[in-house]
């Protein structure tokens, strides 16, 4: 059972919600009273952030919509469920890797894929893999050397197996409701 369809669930979250944007519309309400200047920079940097996610925000999107069109649960079980072995393993450590833009410009998205059936230690082992930054490889192995750079890379990706291994045991044992989150 979603979120969404708990009676009362949904009322609950919609609430904390409008809460929270009126508690941010009051601040900057009272900051605008008292130090306006300061409201208005801080307005402005909050949209030159805004406009910095939006493309990354709009891949997600798109992704998220393609997910929800063409793949199905079947699909997300039959790669990326306990069941698939290794590969779900190789294919969250790579996509983690690999991925970029703001972290939290993914959360929607393993938001959507969990409700599909991704369970929570793919999502863990995904998001621990994010650390890697390609880009900034040739920087560590030139500041602490390869040796360093292979131990450390090694060490993170296998640690990232074991702690979404952590997180399907706890799923399977209750302490982690398939329902919870979004």
């Amino acid at each position: 059972m979603k979120k969404q369809d708990k009676p009362g669930a949904q009322g609950k979250d919609s609430k904390v919600e409008w809460s929270f944007l009126a508690l941010v519309a009051f601040t900057y309400a009272a900051l605008y009273t008292f130090r306006p200047e300061l409201a208005l920079d801080s307005l402005h940097a909050s949209k030159n952030i805004f406009i910095k996610i939006l493309p990354a925000l709009g891949i997600i999107f798109v992704v998220m919509t393609l997910i929800n069109y063409f793949v199905s649960k079947k699909t997300i079980k039959s790669y990326l469920g306990v069941s698939s072995g290794p590969k779900r393993w190789l294919i969250a450590i790579v996509s983690g890797v690999l991925s970029t833009g703001p972290i939290y410009a993914w959360y929607p998205l393993l938001n959507d894929l969990r409700e599909k059936g991704l369970d929570y230690g793919f999502i863990t082992t995904f998001l621990y893999n994010r650390a890697v930054k390609l880009p900034l490889l040739p920087l560590l192995i030139y500041y602490f050397s390869p040796l360093f750079t292979g131990v450390l890379l090694g060490v993170m990706i296998a640690v990232s197996v074991l702690q979404g291994l952590v997180f399907v045991q706890l799923e399977r044992l209750g302490v982690l409701s398939r329902n919870e989150g979004g």
